[in-house]
């Protein structure tokens, strides 16, 4: 259950709530089946499955996880395009008319209408960490877009929920570019990766390098042309790597072995469920930690308050 990506949320007076709350709270907004008219639908979800008994919220030493159901089904713009050509060619060739726009629009409603029941159903569980001792939440979502439905789904299942996106007193881009340019800048359990990707100022675009050295005299002379660092693969003391984003999202998260071989050792009987909730535990703990020290790299958090939209 380790999660791959991690886009963070700062909260402000979040509610309390305990645990038999939260879990109610849940349940009324549980996922339920897409009906034959409905395009998409989001919920919340057993984190664990069927293995424990639709359980929706997991609770272990002040760190909560929570999982959302996102489905939707998938017709094809291409599909719904072919019907509506061939129904407005029928209709231009029986009545010797132009068929309008308007015509064509709600043409293509009713085709979309007709269609949707027999679309694909696709499903994607969205896991989210909520720790409730440092006010702060991590969302796995592959973008930004995606983790920010989620967070509008606590909003609602909550009646209120005010959170901003962790933000920093060192920009990352310019602290990730100082990094990279200067070896000596680097605090001491930082070490650099083997990805990156550069901006230009002006219009020479992006140039994104996997597998490089990134002391390289290559990267050097890219720095020194003016390009800084927009994504920057790092890793901290072997605990942790991820490619640090200039929106301080972390993305493609990986655990160090020592953590996994913890997981691995750790005392669950061939218990699935205790086996999640030992691999959840361990995850939180190392990414609060990292999360704080990161910060720390970064200057500290800049305090905000939350915007009115973000609220509820």
């Amino acid at each position: 259950m380790w999660f791959k990506h991690l886009h963070l949320y700062r909260l402000h007076g979040a509610p309390e709530l305990d645990s038999s709350a939260l879990a109610s709270a849940l349940d009324t907004h549980a996922a339920k089946p897409l009906g034959n008219a409905d395009a998409r639908r989001l919920g919340w979800t057993a984190p664990a499955g069927r293995l424990s008994g639709g359980q929706l919220l997991h609770e272990i030493q002040g760190h909560r996880l929570i999982s959302a159901l996102r489905q939707e089904r998938l017709l094809p713009a291409s599909v719904v395009k072919e019907e509506v050509d061939e129904k407005v060619a029928d209709i231009e060739a029986s009545e010797g008319r132009k068929v309008t726009r308007k015509e064509k629009t709600a043409l293509k409603e009713q085709v979309t209408e007709a269609l949707l029941p027999r679309a694909f159903v696709r499903s994607q569980k969205v896991d989210v960490w909520w720790d409730t001792r440092r006010h702060l939440i991590g969302i796995n979502a592959s973008s930004r877009t995606r983790a920010e439905d989620i967070l509008d789904l606590l909003r609602e299942t909550l009646g209120s929920l005010k959170a901003t996106p962790i933000s920093s007193q060192t920009l990352p881009i310019r602290a990730m570019t100082t990094w990279l340019g200067d070896p000596a800048s680097r605090p001491s359990d930082l070490k650099l990766g083997d990805q990156v990707e550069l901006k230009a100022k002006g219009d020479d675009g992006v140039l994104r390098a996997r597998q490089v050295d990134l002391d390289s005299d290559e990267i050097q002379q890219l720095l020194e042309s003016g390009r800084q660092a927009s994504k920057l693969a790092i890793s901290l003391e072997g605990r942790l790597s991820f490619v640090l984003h200039d929106d301080l999202a972390l993305k493609s998260l990986r655990f160090g072995d020592a953590l996994i071989e913890e997981a691995d050792h750790a005392d669950d009987g061939d218990d699935a469920l205790a086996r999640l909730e030992t691999d959840f535990i361990l995850m939180a703990q190392a990414l609060s930690d990292d999360v704080t020290r990161l910060l720390e790299w970064l200057g500290g958090e800049t305090q905000r308050e939350p915007a009115a939209q973000q609220e509820a």
